[in-house]
């Protein structure tokens, strides 16, 4: 029997589409916190794998591998020298992929999309 090539491409992306909608497939939502630990463990934020007392390091640790908050765009900016990283991205109780609303702090109807209009 020949089997025509449309028809096993079908087959074959089929087959795909269903691994792809698996269960086992679809990735759980992952800690920033694991996520770094699995680059250099604990060490990549923490000095001894330690949090220190007034987070000061950590926010040095996120500074080297992402850059200032002057140096990002246009909602970063206005925060630096008034927030840490950990302020909105806090590490051990945030997702990777999550982004924190304007509404967490400012109760003015403010969006990321407002804020970088003005």
């Amino acid at each position: 029997m020949i089997v025509s090539n449309k028809i096993l491409s079908a087959l074959f992306g089929a087959g795909l589409a269903a691994l792809a909608l698996s269960p086992a497939a679809m990735a759980e939502p992952q800690e920033l916190a694991e996520m770094h630990a699995e680059m250099d463990g604990c060490e990549a934020c923490h000095a001894d794998g330690e949090p220190s007392a007034d987070g000061a390091y950590e926010f040095e640790q996120c500074q080297s591998c992402h850059g200032t908050l002057a140096e990002m765009d246009a909602v970063h900016k206005p925060h630096d020298g008034n927030l840490v990283c950990a302020d909105c991205h806090a590490p051990h109780s945030s997702n990777v992929g999550d982004k924190p609303g304007c509404d967490s702090c400012h109760d003015d109807g403010r969006t990321a999309e407002s804020a970088l209009k003005q």
